[in-house]
């Protein structure tokens, strides 16, 4: 399948634009409808039963309450109380911005098992073609590496191609909080991969951990791998609209909001990832102390300025990365603004030397991945600029805690 990781078909992306307005208009009627046309999910339905729940004979708050007040509902409880929600709504528990981190880790670990049981019983379903039992033999494989001893999954929705998210450290008792936002291609099956495992978002996660810890260790981090919106399959109309970056970026926001404790946090956001951080900018908490773009299509502004934060942009680009050949413009609705590693745009230019193309900018011992390191613990007078003018340290002071 052609994607933003693979060998892009450019001229298919342009002819995208100059369709702006029926693809547009496709995108947001026809489409949308069809794809609404179907009933409960799993998620939704858990939600249901928690909202005509009850425990201790009193009703259950709403779970798209604040998390402040769900953090002090699930602190009212009994440990007896917060095992039987658990139980009773696991995936409800498991996504629910509020709910203790420990006990979305719990509520997960049960989802996990439910949905490895829907997709092994589906491997022997007759009704399926042998490609669909094959699909669900994988979805059961991955499901059950989820569930391996040591792994936090802070949020997991089996439905369609899935949205998962996971946590490496302590994320109550970090100092500093990194998110890793991927992009297009990115869902339950390949949110790891042996092959090409740092342009898989457990890869590019468990590598800026490494690289935080090797740049400071004694800064308490944590490093979430977000896969937690629907993204884009391949080069068409998802990638080259915002449609997916505007759903995504209210989850990214209700994320930010309902993490533990108020450590700076600090965005990584690759490829379509960088337009759901852009898109997200200007309703994320003033906690946001970095947003990092790398092999952006553009952050939906022509200037940084306009992403309404008060967080730092940074930004880079590898010289072999593809990227660079998309039309950095917005027409009707397609494409996604200004180039972000342009002099125009604004941003702090970084070296991502040694990424070596699209996807290779977690890699270990690449000037890509020191930068994010150093931007995560808050080093910001080590990184390395693209280019020594000025731009990129001005105003910056810094480094990594003692």
């Amino acid at each position: 399948m052609t994607s933003f990781d693979t060998s892009p078909q450019l001229n298919v992306w342009r002819a995208l634009l100059a369709l702006a307005v029926v693809f547009v208009m496709l995108a947001t009627t026809g489409w949308t409808a069809l794809r609404n046309q179907r009933g409960a999910t799993p998620l939704q339905a858990s939600l249901s039963a928690w909202e005509n729940g009850r425990i201790g004979g009193h009703r259950l708050p709403d779970p798209q309450s604040e998390p402040t007040r769900l953090a002090r509902f699930f602190a009212s409880l009994t440990e007896q109380d917060r095992t039987t929600l658990v139980r009773k709504y696991s995936l409800a528990v498991g996504n629910m911005n509020g709910a203790p981190v420990e006990l979305r880790y719990r509520a997960n670990h049960l989802a996990l098992a439910k949905a490895r049981k829907v997709e092994r019983e589906r491997m022997h379903d007759k009704r399926l073609t042998p490609a669909g039992q094959h699909e669900a033999g994988r979805r059961m494989h991955r499901f059950g590496d989820l569930m391996e001893k040591g792994r936090h999954i802070l949020a997991f929705d089996p439905e369609g191609s899935g949205r998962v998210a996971e946590v490496f450290g302590d994320l109550r008792e970090a100092e500093r909080v990194s998110v890793v936002v991927p992009g297009v291609d990115t869902d339950l099956l390949t949110f790891q991969r042996t092959h090409r495992k740092y342009a898989a978002p457990v890869g590019m996660a468990k590598s800026l951990y490494a690289a935080e810890r090797q740049v400071s260790p004694s800064t308490r981090t944590a490093v979430i791998a977000w896969a937690d919106y629907t993204a884009p399959s391949g080069l068409g109309i998802d990638s080259a609209t915002a449609m997916r970056a505007e759903e995504g970026a209210v989850r990214l926001n209700a994320l930010v909001r309902a993490l533990p404790g108020g450590s700076p946090v600090s965005l990584f956001c690759h490829s379509y990832g960088s337009v759901v951080c852009g898109v997200a900018a200007h309703a994320l908490p003033g906690r946001v102390s970095d947003i990092a773009v790398a092999g952006s299509p553009g952050m939906r502004v022509e200037k940084a300025a306009q992403l309404q934060t008060s967080a730092r942009v940074w930004a880079m680009r590898d010289s072999d990365d593809w990227i660079q050949d998309v039309p950095y413009l917005e027409v009707g609705g397609l494409g996604h603004g200004a180039d972000p590693v342009s002099a125009g745009f604004g941003a702090r230019v970084l070296s991502a030397a040694g990424a070596k193309g699209h996807a290779g900018y977690f890699e270990p011992g690449t000037a890509s991945l020191f930068n994010f390191a150093e931007i995560g613990v808050g080093a910001y007078r080590s990184v390395h600029c693209a280019h020594e003018d000025g731009v990129c340290r001005t105003g910056l002071s810094g480094t990594a805690a003692a």
